[in-house]
């Protein structure tokens, strides 16, 4: 009689084998080599990030009717906040210094776009008319290179009447165009009036909703985002009426053409850095170039250049080095993304954007505030 064991007793049962071959008692990720498996956990999570940014930007297109201006908001709000807690200081109440600092941005913003349409409207013929002049001297000079230079500006003026006319036409159509910019402007400025009036409460609220310690580190992410972006409104603003100030006075000094249209162009491209740059101060050089000749470009050259070293090399550092932190390759990526998510609105508000993003990335690597920024404590 074989000898029988009771349950749980005795020798454990042979493993069988099918094959001969024993199989392996690892799980299957762990047979692949480490190399591998940190190769494949960071395509893993590359490809969800991506995913996900991917569906982020979807939905923030889809939904542009609400979410620009949201961000125009934003970036108003961030630019004027200060004015806020000053009024308040002096005996104001909230609500009224936020409904002052609204009237005062309209005002402003009224103001400005007065003076550059003017400009513009007044030089635009005068603009143009050089342009195409100096695109015939290029092509004298340069060849077929400059043939394709003189034909791209012969058409920018039948590009622009196209567009004027195709804008008009819809306008005058449906109206629908203007319905959306005035829909989008009023929906913009409210918003600015409730982050100015309740921007200050945005901490209770989040410490209401969330874990203490999670909170926290939301609102300093908000805090931080929002630094950012009052630091490039407020720096970029001033580098751009600079800009705009002495590049013009340098072209009336040179006796060039539409010189208040060509700072207005100077003041709206400094928004878009690197590439607006580089636009407006090419058109101030061709119109130079058409109306004075050879002498008379490489002098306005030469203020546009020095005005641009100017403020990569003084202005830049003393006002946005320590607000705005962004890698230059880092600013000239945002803008090619945004304006071909959004066109000249997304080239717009890619930068301020994307410094709202590196702020939050700062604040969960643990990266101190600026200095600035911890000076100003504005808060959202």
């Amino acid at each position: 009689m074989p000898e029988e064991h009771p349950a749980g007793e005795g020798p454990a049962a042979e493993p069988r084998f099918v094959g001969g071959a024993a199989p392996d008692p690892r799980r299957p990720y762990l047979m692949l080599p480490p190399v591998v498996r940190q190769a494949a956990a960071w395509s893993a999570a590359v490809i969800l990030l991506l995913t996900l940014a991917s569906l982020l930007v979807f939905a923030l297109v889809e939904l542009r009717a609400a979410t620009v201006p949201v961000v125009l908001a934003l970036l108003g709000a961030s630019l004027l906040y200060p004015a806020v807690p000053w009024m308040v200081r002096r005996g104001v109440s909230r609500g009224l210094a936020a409904g002052l600092t609204c009237v005062l941005l309209v005002a402003a913003v009224s103001g400005v776009i007065a003076l550059l349409v003017n400009a513009l409207v007044h030089s635009a013929p005068q603009i143009a008319e050089s342009l195409q002049q100096a695109g015939n001297q290029l092509a004298a000079w340069l060849g077929p290179t400059g043939e394709k230079i003189r034909h791209a500006l012969d058409n920018a003026k039948g590009e622009t009447n196209s567009l004027v006319s195709t804008v008009t036409n819809g306008v005058l159509s449906g109206l629908g165009l203007a319905t959306q910019l005035i829909a989008g402007g009023v929906l913009a400025l409210a918003l600015v009036f409730f982050f100015l009036r309740d921007g200050h409460r945005t901490g209770d609220t989040i410490r209401s909703y969330l874990p203490e310690r999670s909170a926290e580190t939301v609102i300093a992410c908000a805090e931080r985002a929002f630094d950012a972006m009052a630091g490039f409104m407020r720096g970029t603003s001033l580098i751009a009426l600079i800009d705009a100030t002495f590049i013009t006075i340098g072209l009336v000094a040179l006796g060039v053409p539409g010189a208040p249209g060509l700072g207005a162009l100077v003041f709206m491209g400094a928004y878009i850095p690197f590439v607006g740059a580089f636009l407006s101060g090419a058109a101030s050089v061709l119109v130079a170039l058409a109306d004075g000749g050879i002498g008379t470009a490489l002098w306005a050259l030469g203020v546009v250049m020095a005005v641009q070293l100017f403020e990569g090399n003084v202005l830049q550092p003393l006002i946005q080095s320590r607000t705005v932190e962004l890698h230059p390759a880092t600013i000239m990526v945002a803008v090619v993304a945004g304006s071909g998510i959004a066109g000249i609105l997304g080239a717009l508000l890619a930068v301020p954007v994307c410094a709202a993003g590196v702020g939050i990335i700062s604040v969960l690597r643990g990266v101190p505030a600026p200095r600035a920024a911890r000076r100003a404590g504005n808060g959202v």
